[in-house]
């Protein structure tokens, strides 16, 4: 929840609405904000890309794993696309009736527009989750042609598929867990094998592409493990010391910042908050994080509530 929204409690927005937000959208006929769920379900569920108190259109818009990310695309056979934009027309005028007596009503408004966004997405979504426009070499660099890579190499084509139509934010998830507790190398050994290739196809192909230096890209989770043992062979959850990376968008590259302890148990040398983390994304995207505020509740919120200082040094 912390890593996601900045705070320990539900009902607060994400970042990536905070984002979808300051920013807006670059492609009208696609969401500003993708999640690419795992195929087990994201502990934390919706509340990690919740808009919050942020108008509803922010949240993020999940697409399935697999070959269907999305469903209900295809517009049914008997019904052509002159009787649906009738039909939405007609909603659309009735709900715009409903908004006017009931203002304010920003969950209503989102799902007025949520409409429109459906009906757009027919005409470029289908495209865009189409992964067999692209090529050989191309599926074969993120590991579409091998089974242990395929599920999360999918999802880091998609994102940069995305990416390159102006959707601003894609959060994509590993489909299993980092979940350590009783064997930690043989839990280890497997995520790294299924998400090592695709991560680095990504990089390169957005390297490739001109999209790099324009698209920060962020790789993490929310607890390193303990360095003491578990049942023998596992460890356990540490939130006090642990990895994340980051490159593009300005990132310095070949440097690592902050050390932990000698026994991994604290950050001990320039530790980083996560408000820290979110500043630094946010003016990295072109954002202000003290002036990327919302009026809730009588005050002016923001990502990074009353703290949060940009790591400069890590900046190129």
């Amino acid at each position: 929840m912390q890593m996601n929204t900045g705070v320990t409690r539900v009902g607060m927005p994400s970042a990536g609405s905070w984002v979808s937000y300051g920013l807006g959208t670059q492609n009208q006929n696609l969401p500003s904000f993708v999640v690419l769920q795992n195929s087990r379900g994201t502990k934390g569920g919706p509340a990690n890309w919740s808009s919050g108190f942020l108008p509803g259109a922010y949240q993020g818009t999940t697409f399935r794993s697999g070959k269907s990310p999305i469903m209900n695309l295809k517009l049914p056979q008997d019904v052509d696309p002159s009787s649906q934009r009738a039909m939405l027309d007609l909603a659309s005028s009735l709900n715009g009736d409903h908004l006017s007596s009931h203002k304010g009503e920003s969950d209503l408004l989102a799902r007025i527009q949520s409409y429109e966004l459906a009906f757009r997405m027919q005409s470029e979504a289908q495209e865009v989750v189409d992964l067999g426009q692209e090529s050989e070499q191309t599926r074969s660099s993120y590991g579409l042609d091998q089974e242990l890579t395929r599920p999360f190499g999918e999802k880091c084509l998609l994102a940069r598929r995305l990416v390159e139509r102006g959707v601003r934010f894609v959060q994509v998830y590993c489909n299993d867990e980092w979940d350590a507790h009783a064997s930690l190398q043989k839990n280890h050994d497997a995520r790294c094998a299924e998400t090592d290739k695709p991560v680095a196809a990504l990089l390169q192909d957005l390297k490739q592409r001109g999209l790099l230096q324009d698209t920060l890209v962020i790789w993490g989770g929310e607890f390193g493990r303990m360095p003491v043992s578990e049942q023998g062979a596992g460890r356990d959850h540490n939130p006090g010391a642990f990895v994340t990376w980051m490159a593009g968008a300005g990132i310095k590259p070949g440097m690592s910042y902050g050390e932990s302890d000698e026994i991994g148990w604290k950050a001990a040398v320039d530790p980083v908050s996560v408000h820290d983390l979110h500043a630094t994304m946010l003016h990295l995207l072109g954002l202000h994080h003290k002036k990327l505020t919302y009026e809730h509740n009588g005050r002016p919120f923001r990502l990074t509530d009353v703290e949060g200082n940009v790591l400069t040094k890590i900046l190129a």
